[in-house]
């Protein structure tokens, strides 16, 4: 497993209330980005790994959709969230 128990407890640390912070939007939207970085890297030595491409396209439209609420929850939770793990909007 790419992402170990200690990995993701230092995730939801860093970006959640705590380390068994597992819930909160933030910790999640972390956690879906770590995830997307791995399967992109796996992506590029795999070009014709279709199962991975798909999950990767599923994975961002949960991502997206957590920012998405974040957005109508708490603007200023959205911004210091997409400027902590540089995002793209």
């Amino acid at each position: 497993m790419y992402i170990t128990k200690e990995k993701k407890e230092e995730i939801f640390a860093k970006y959640g209330k705590g380390k068994t912070d597992t819930g909160s939007a933030e910790g999640q939207i972390a956690l879906f980005t770590e995830r997307i970085n791995h399967l992109t890297e796996h992506l590029k030595n795999n070009r014709k790994d279709y199962n991975t491409e798909r999950s990767l396209v599923k994975l961002v439209g949960k991502r997206r959709a957590l920012l998405d609420y974040l957005t109508k929850k708490d603007i200023l939770r959205y911004r210091a969230i997409v400027k902590e793990l540089g995002l793209r909007k």
